[in-house]
């Protein structure tokens, strides 16, 4: 790994080839509305320097790091690595180089060293777990995190949380590293004390590029880059810049880009006063190919699969309501409804109805409910992924492979409960195993469907907030308050887009209930009967297509939301 000796050794002689050199040529951006973020920015920062871009609130600090890092490219200019061109190449290059953003990258409820392996399966393709083990162990001893291997992500302070976030890019062996702002949030000793992490980095061959606001990362920075209103005012040491400023402290060169508005201004002075070329022309070699490239889908679908699964069973609060909620509803099912609804001598239609519908409902809502917090909440670490080569439709199957037999176990679970206290009739076993295979379609496209909504959405408070907007419409229109043949022709469109009504007609047809209610006589009317379908009319497997169809189109739509959400962050 990295060689943190030598730390007084000057930086284009310390990377040892690895570190890269980075030549920005006349960035710009701007947004929709014309106000311009990045306003024609070139500097130089040469292989293993340490350099911070600063400046006040607004001033492009970030939109700037991330237009170096590929993140978010700039709308015209160009970004080099060793003289090659970052935007043309950067399925190259994003496998060396590691950008830590503000919001942490890594899953809070698994250990760390847990987290590390399953980063470094996701990024470390062909590897063998014997260079997993050492890819992991050699990340935290340089980062000064081998005592916290087994601590709980969430546990450790925020100096770690962040130190763990850079452990995850230095399992590559990055050439050069991003950081938004890392020590936001600290206090003034843990942040110093990342800086010397940082400044270690450097030394051991990595070319660092960080955002900060907190005037005392300057002192340990080989360079610093100062903006104003998206203007480059400086960049050169911090000697340099306050005799430039003509200022005795950072903060008072704050204050004057403060007093002084105008960026253009600013640019304009700092050309004159640097005049043509005074960068050191860089040398041009070509970059550095990387060690592996992307791992293969199977492989990150295992990975995925297996982080997914120990992630959710760690916390113990989420397990506790994934496993009793369903629990608790079933008994209320059962305490709801009262037993012999189905004698065939004596039926009643109008709780058979409610029996099926709530069963079919209830498989949907647990299926709509365990998706709808799947994405929005790591969306983040998503995107981070997602730059280094996560395939998007490997990482929603391994949401379907841990969550999906959950869902068939709480259909097992209503179907077992209530026909054994006699709130089902009497089938043959090929007859419930059918609604079985139908309870599991339902879900599936439920867990789609809350899939699909959790991408959409920014948030985990709007995923809730969507909750009812989606159950409301499948209550109303599955058929079972109102038969579909008499709805508004309106309501009947909206009912044929609605899974559980395929599911609770599927179920009904199954257990012949048109025939039961057909000879009971049911008080709702022929309607009812025709719910259900006649004889031959559809089949089981008909249903089931359906259902294969809504799940088929949730996840394909949900792959299209998750693309576009990981692309707003590169727009």
């Amino acid at each position: 790994m990295l060689n943190i000796a030598n730390e007084g050794a000057d930086p284009r002689h310390r990377a040892g080839g690895r570190a890269v050199s980075i030549t920005v040529e006349h960035l710009s951006k701007s947004t929709r509305d014309g106000h311009v973020i990045l306003d024609d920015i070139s500097l130089a920062v040469a292989p293993g320097e340490l350099v911070a871009i600063v400046g006040g609130s607004g001033a492009g600090k970030t939109t700037l790091l991330e237009a170096m890092a590929g993140v978010r490219p700039a709308m015209s200019g160009h970004v080099r690595f060793d003289g090659a061109d970052l935007y043309e190449n950067l399925g190259l290059f994003r496998t060396v180089l590691g950008y830590v953003p503000q919001d942490d990258i890594i899953h809070a409820d698994l250990p760390l060293q847990r987290t590390l392996r399953y980063a470094a399966g996701l990024r470390l393709t062909g590897a063998s777990p014997a260079e997993i083990e050492h890819a992991v162990c050699s990340a935290m001893a340089a980062l000064d995190l081998t005592p916290r291997a087994g601590t709980r992500v969430a546990a450790l302070s925020g100096g770690q949380r962040k130190r763990a976030s850079i452990a995850v890019e230095l399992l590559t062996e990055p050439h050069v590293f991003f950081l938004d702002e890392p020590t936001t949030g600290l206090d003034p000793a843990t942040g110093a004390e990342l800086m010397r992490v940082l400044r270690r980095l450097a030394h051991g061959g990595a070319t660092v590029v960080l955002t900060t606001h907190a005037v005392q990362d300057l002192g340990v920075c080989d360079k610093v880059v100062f903006l104003a209103q998206g203007s480059l005012a400086f960049a050169g040491t911090l000697p340099d810049a306050l005799a430039y400023f003509g200022a005795n402290s950072p903060e008072e060169i704050y204050e004057r880009l403060a007093a002084e508005p105008g960026g253009k201004a600013w640019a304009e002075r700092f050309a004159q006063a640097r005049g043509p070329a005074t960068e050191e022309a860089l040398q041009a070699e070509p970059p550095s190919a990387p060690r592996r490239t992307r791992a293969g889908p199977f492989r990150q679908w295992r990975v995925l699969t297996e982080r997914s699964f120990e992630t959710m069973v760690r916390n113990r609060l989420t397990l506790a309501i994934l496993l009793g909620s369903p629990a608790l509803v079933v008994a209320m099912f059962a305490v709801l409804f009262r037993p012999g609804a189905f004698r065939f001598a004596d039926p009643s239609p109008g709780t058979i109805v409610m029996i099926l519908f709530w069963v079919a409902f209830g498989a949907f809502f647990f299926g709509l409910t365990y998706g709808l917090l799947q994405i929005c909440t790591e969306l983040p670490i998503v995107r981070r992924e997602q730059l280094v080569g996560l395939r998007l439709g490997a990482y929603l199957v391994s949401k379907i492979t841990v969550l999906l037999p959950f869902l068939v176990g709480v259909g097992v679970l209503m179907l077992v409960v209530l026909r054994a206290l006699d709130r089902l009739p009497a089938a043959p076993l090929h007859v419930y195993a059918s609604i079985g295979v139908t309870l599991a379609l339902d879900a599936a496209a439920a867990l789609a469907l809350g899939i699909l909504t959790s991408a959409a959405v920014g948030h985990p408070s709007q995923a809730t907030l969507a909750l009812p907007m989606l159950c409301f419409p499948a209550v109303l229109f599955s058929g079972a308050i109102l038969p579909v043949h008499v709805m508004a022709s309106v309501g009947a469109a909206i009912s044929a887009v609605m899974p559980d009504r395929w599911a609770f007609e599927a179920i009904g047809h199954d257990l012949g209930v048109r025939g039961l209610l057909a000879h009971g006589g049911s008080p709702l009317g022929p309607p009812l009967i025709a719910t259900f379908g006649s004889a031959g009319t559809h089949s089981t497997v008909t249903y089931w297509l359906y259902l294969v169809a809504f799940v088929v189109v949730f996840l394909a739509a949900s792959r299209v939301a998750l693309g576009w959400a990981c692309r707003r962050q590169s727009r």
